[in-house]
């Protein structure tokens, strides 16, 4: 192992006390180990860094160079290491998110606005895909992920759980009928995903059981977006979390059908780097946005404008209380 750092140190250290011996006792080491760590040095430069005698130790020019610039480059390194340290316990820097679009645009987007009230020196870089991305590889500060978790060195913080709904448009329903059993979903235009994971099946809640039911359709998206579009166009069904889809049904754009045989429910985390010195801004951005997704999931926070409307309240209501403060002091 190259120790390089190590040995400036003690050889800086027997140039301060001017003494093998002084030095060793020093470091804790015997002075046998300190001449031996000082003439690796000297093999690997080629040169005598001091010049010996009975009475004194001197440093030699080069050994006087070999000086300057070991204090220099220890210096440098320990600025290096403090302004990292520094910077992770610093509120400001970015952070790296990644989530599915419809959980991105209707749970987390409307959260940031209250969330830069309280930070405004962190910067969200998010990024929104219903693929599943590499953390390691994209530098992924946190992901929100559904479905099951797997075995990995990350932190998982879940977020609650996501029931799905099989909806239609009320034009296609009165065009096409409604499917009143699971088995008439064999004559009906249901949509549904593209990804390499996904088959061409809906996990179907039947006799007490979840059953893998086959479908098909005119339309294979990979994002549940287009779905969801393609259902109020009244093209086909679809199968779409209850978050997603909860608003449309309240406006009328969309119906339930098959109502509770949607099948699986599948729980929401967010997945992050753990570990004692995560960074700050990480820390501060899942504290702000876990307990509001959790609203949201319940249906406590509608597309999370009841959250954003709060934290902006506690926001001012806190800046108000400061300012009386320092009005009454």
């Amino acid at each position: 192992m190259d120790n390089r750092i190590g040995e400036m140190q003690v050889f800086l250290r027997v140039v301060e006390a001017k003494s093998y011996s002084e030095a060793a006792r020093r470091l804790l080491m015997t002075p046998s180990t300190v001449s031996k760590l000082i003439g690796r040095i000297e093999a690997r430069l080629g040169v005598r860094l001091f010049e010996r005698s009975t009475r004194r130790l001197a440093l030699t020019s080069e050994g006087q160079t070999y000086h300057d610039k070991s204090v220099a480059l220890l210096a440098e390194l320990d600025g290096i290491e403090r302004g990292i340290s520094q910077g992770a316990a610093a509120a400001g820097g970015t952070i790296r998110v990644n989530t599915t679009i419809a959980f991105g645009i209707l749970g987390l987007e409307p959260l940031l606005p209250a969330f830069w009230q309280a930070h405004p020196e962190i910067v969200v870089d998010i990024s929104l895909s219903d693929e599943i991305v590499d953390m390691y590889l994209d530098r992924t500060d946190v992901a929100f992920r559904v479905g099951p978790l797997q075995a990995s060195a990350m932190v998982a913080r879940r977020i609650g759980v996501v029931k799905r709904r099989i909806v239609a448009s009320p034009d296609y329903i009165n065009r096409l009928g409604e499917p009143k059993r699971v088995q008439d979903l064999s004559r009906h235009n249901c949509l549904g995903f593209n990804f390499r994971r996904s088959a061409p099946v809906w996990p179907l809640k039947e006799s007490g059981r979840i059953v893998d039911r086959a479908i098909s359709g005119s339309l294979l998206a990979n994002n549940a977006q287009s779905l969801r579009r393609m259902a109020i166009a009244g093209i086909g069904l679809a199968r779409l979390a209850d978050y997603h889809v909860r608003d449309d049904i309240s406006a009328g754009h969309l119906v339930e059908v098959l109502e509770g045989t949607a099948g699986d429910e599948e729980q929401i985390h967010a997945l992050y780097h753990g570990g004692p010195r995560l960074p700050f801004r990480v820390r501060a951005f899942l504290d702000f946005m876990c307990p509001r997704l959790t609203d949201f999931m319940d249906g406590r926070a509608r597309n999370g404008r009841q959250a954003v409307q709060a934290s902006g309240g506690r926001i001012a209501a806190n800046s108000a209380r400061r300012s009386s403060r320092k009005e009454g002091s």
